[in-house]
């Protein structure tokens, strides 16, 4: 990274562990709701489970039993949820590291997987989504009508008291919502398994102004009621859940819109713009651009007013949240490409710390105890020391320095994402 260096010294104190973990790259992670326990999903088909709250981060437990590479992993209370690009899905006893149930149905790679505790939910290449009994992964329903592979989900269970009773004709009111490359998304009734809305939107006269790319990413607002969709035809687009119109269109990225999280009355997305931006959902305006990834932002994640992205170019930056100013910018020197996690200033924008030390893109962060981990196609699980971020005021003026010389330079190119989704590919 340009001019906001830091003492050797700091640089190395910030990588607390570098950990081979995997024999191949690590697809996906996901933290226990106490925090105590990470998993770590990987191409060599295993799974691993590591232990955060010791000095040093120990693997407890090594599964095995997928035939194919590992796509999503969920944490459910004892229980680990795997989705596999062997089709299947399968669940794991924590304490006793063995697997006590195989679900198959999907015909291809399953791709995201959400649990409500008593339902497993999961979205395949295969064109479906399925719901499965939790304890005995019997399959209850396939909801079919998508002419592509489906990809975000996203469950809103029945609320007496906030739900229109009109959100459902046939009278219930729990909801899945399915994203696919067939550029739409979809409301589904839970029980009957039936379409509710196809979410295309309509101008005056009739014609389509929805999506015109691969729906890659949703999110609702707090109440349940307003729908986003992110595409890779650079858009998100927000809709009416109860009458399916389209409310806004958020327009700014120039690449295709990879992830997103809405926090209170702010939305954040990351891009293979390179960027990630930061919208205010009532208005659709862009509030803030944070910048100086050099690949997909295909991570955003914000914890404690500051904005965590995982990139394809694995540096990882901090900034500070009401100054906006970089905190700080540590670097492990490696003799390859520039594999990223940055966390900026929710409210600002500006850099707070950078993390560098993977060699290939950073695909997963979670943050726990002042500790960041992070996942990489490179196999390793690295942790860094994410503490005292917010007393740091070293780089400020650095920063300053370096966001003038971006605007200098030309637009950036947009890259394929790294979520296996690219705008040119349809799955049949």
């Amino acid at each position: 990274m340009g001019g906001c260096g830091s003492k050797k010294a700091d640089q190395k104190d910030t990588l607390l562990e570098s950990i081979e973990a995997h024999e191949k790259g690590i697809n996906c992670m996901a933290l226990s709701e106490d925090g105590s326990v990470l998993a770590t999903g990987s191409e060599d088909k295993s799974l691993r489970l590591w232990c955060t709250k010791t000095s040093q981060c120990e693997c407890i437990g090594t599964l095995r039993g997928h035939e194919d590479y590992i796509t999503c992993i969920l944490i459910e209370d004892c229980y680990v949820l795997t989705g596999s690009a062997d089709k299947t899905l399968r669940k794991w006893d924590v304490s006793t590291l063995e697997c006590v149930l195989v679900c198959r149905g999907h015909t291809s790679v399953i791709y995201r997987m959400i649990c409500t505790g008593d339902f497993i939910f999961t979205s395949s290449y295969d064109r479906t989504a399925r719901c499965w009994d939790f304890d005995n992964g019997e399959c209850l329903r396939v909801f079919r009508g998508h002419k592509r592979g489906v990809y975000p989900l996203i469950f809103i269970p029945a609320d007496d008291d906030e739900m229109d009773d009109d959100m459902d004709p046939d009278g219930s009111k729990d909801i899945l919502i399915t994203g696919s490359a067939d550029c739409t998304a979809r409301s589904w009734n839970f029980e009957t398994g039936q379409c509710l809305k196809v979410f295309k939107g309509k101008d005056r006269d009739g014609n389509n102004v929805g999506h015109t790319g691969a729906i890659t990413c949703m999110a609702t607002d707090a109440l349940g009621r307003i729908l986003f969709t992110g595409s890779t035809d650079t858009t998100v687009r927000s809709w009416n859940l109860l009458r399916g119109e389209q409310l806004k269109v958020f327009s700014g990225h120039t690449g295709s819109v990879i992830c997103m999280q809405i926090v209170n009355k702010i939305m954040y997305t990351g891009s293979s713009d390179h960027t990630a931006r930061a919208w205010v959902t009532e208005f659709g305006d862009c509030t803030r651009v944070f910048k100086g990834h050099k690949h997909t932002v295909s991570v955003v994640k914000v914890k404690d007013g500051l904005v965590y992205t995982a990139c394809g170019d694995a540096c990882a930056r901090v900034f500070d949240a009401k100054s906006g100013t970089l905190k700080r910018e540590f670097k492990v020197y490696t003799g390859s490409g520039d594999c990223s996690i940055r966390s900026y200033d929710a409210k600002s924008g500006d850099v707070k710390k950078v993390f560098v030390g993977h060699d290939f893109a950073v695909t997963a962060l979670e943050v726990v105890g002042g500790k960041l981990f992070t996942g990489s196609y490179d196999g390793f699980l690295k942790v860094w020391d994410s503490t005292g971020i917010k007393d740091d005021t070293t780089f400020g003026k650095e920063e300053k320095k370096e966001d003038k010389k971006d605007k200098d330079n030309k637009q950036q190119k947009v890259d394929s994402n790294q979520n296996g989704i690219d705008n040119k590919i349809m799955i049949d």
